[in-house]
């Protein structure tokens, strides 16, 4: 047990002093991490990408009876060029369905599609979590480049400027973590339309796993955000003990 507690001390360690080398080593888990998830969500969606609906109906199609459906006629849907870039923009009002995914009617598309709808109704409806996250959407994006510079002239001229830098990076984290809700609620109100008439069980299935293949790249990212968090926290106050 000491031996491992040792170990783990030097890993930290080297976290703090070993420059750019120790960082890539610390990071080293949730690269892997990212890279297994990454690899999950491409797999499960060319697998279900080839699984055609029995009913036929677009992923473009059914974005638009979600928006209907829930009296939302401001938003529109169209097709993007990409793979897998599919997103809803709340602030230009619409939803950008990628080739593989506006025209085809496979399981994967559909919940796909299906997905980015729910985040429409989430606006509409005013769900909490998502209006927090837009909320802080502007400081996250400025935090997750100003921290860093923040914290590193801290290290050199002020040790409540590092401080600074770190509060300003607990958004980034913030962000990622309010984000979960967001997707689970998102993934849940689609799995609930598509279960209703647009796909049979053994075709939910196969929207279900790409969803929560999905979902768990959202997870990965908090992670690997607290684990950022977790070094600039040895950085600074391990600088600040020296």
């Amino acid at each position: 047990m000491q031996y491992l507690s040792n170990l783990i001390g030097e890993y930290f360690q080297l976290a703090v002093d070993g420059g750019y080398f120790g960082y890539l080593l610390f990071m080293l888990p949730v690269i892997i991490l990212s890279a297994i998830a990454s690899s999950a969500v491409n797999s499960n969606y060319k697998k279900y990408a080839k699984v055609m609906s029995r009913r036929g109906i677009t992923g473009g199609q059914i974005a638009e009876l979600i928006l209907q459906q829930n009296g939302i006629y401001d938003v529109r849907v169209k097709p993007i060029s990409g793979n897998l870039t599919d997103h809803y923009h709340p602030k230009e009002k619409y939803i950008g369905l990628s080739e593989g995914v506006y025209n085809s009617t496979s399981v994967a598309a559909l919940g796909i599609a299906a997905h980015e709808a729910g985040h429409a109704v989430q606006h509409n409806v005013g769900y909490a979590p998502i209006r927090f996250r837009s909320a802080i959407l502007p400081i996250a994006n400025i935090a997750s480049y100003a921290s860093w510079i923040i914290i590193l002239i801290g290290l050199l001229i002020s040790p409540a400027i590092a401080v600074a830098g770190l509060v300003l990076f607990g958004f980034v984290v913030l962000f990622q973590l309010v984000t979960l809700p967001v997707e689970f609620d998102a993934s849940r109100r689609a799995l609930a339309v598509l279960n209703a008439g647009y796909l049979d069980r053994d075709e939910m299935e196969g929207a279900r796993k790409v969803l929560k293949a999905a979902a768990m790249t959202y997870v990965v990212a908090l992670l690997t955000s607290l684990w950022q968090m977790l070094r600039l926290v040895l950085l600074v106050f391990g600088n600040r003990r020296d």
